[in-house]
């Protein structure tokens, strides 16, 4: 029972690493890759701002997480055959559950961002909600070859 008590305890802690290694969705965060890329600049004005959630992550780690947990926790229950349909049930239950908490826990809500360029242009970016954008601000619209994009003020 410790032992599995011991396993129990390290997978928190390693679904707790993976919530904190998720990638940022904010204007203000760069990943090492994005540093140092040239962002072509477009200045304009927000014409709309929509509150939006940003869907959680969705790496196999949660579910490979609760299923090791759950594979734990149904070893605790009964013997012989129970035992091992525990811990197939446990398995499989764990593994849903894992990669529901994964995704949930790293769900963050955003912004709809629509910018007027002042070249006519009209574009909108979903970025974190961690930064306050109004109908009228000044922007900058930053973009990269690939496609992405940021708003800052």
């Amino acid at each position: 029972m410790m032992r599995q008590l011991t396993i129990f305890v390290t997978l928190i802690l390693f679904a707790f690493i993976a919530v904190g290694c998720a990638p940022s969705m904010s204007g203000d965060v760069y990943s090492r890759d994005q540093a140092r890329q040239v962002q072509t600049v477009d200045e304009g004005e927000v014409i709309m701002v929509r509150e939006v959630l940003i869907e959680g992550t969705k790496s196999p780690f949660g579910a490979i997480a609760g299923g090791i947990m759950g594979y734990a926790l149904g070893s605790a229950v009964g013997s012989g055959s129970g035992r091992t349909i525990a811990r197939a049930a446990g398995t499989v239950g764990g593994a849903a559950a894992g990669a529901g908490i994964e995704e949930a826990a790293t769900r963050q809500p955003g912004l709809e961002i629509t910018v007027k360029l002042d070249n006519g242009e009209v574009v909108s970016i979903v970025q974190a909600a961690d930064r306050d954008f109004r109908v009228g601000d000044e922007v900058k619209v930053l973009r990269r070859p690939g496609g992405e994009a940021r708003v800052i003020q």
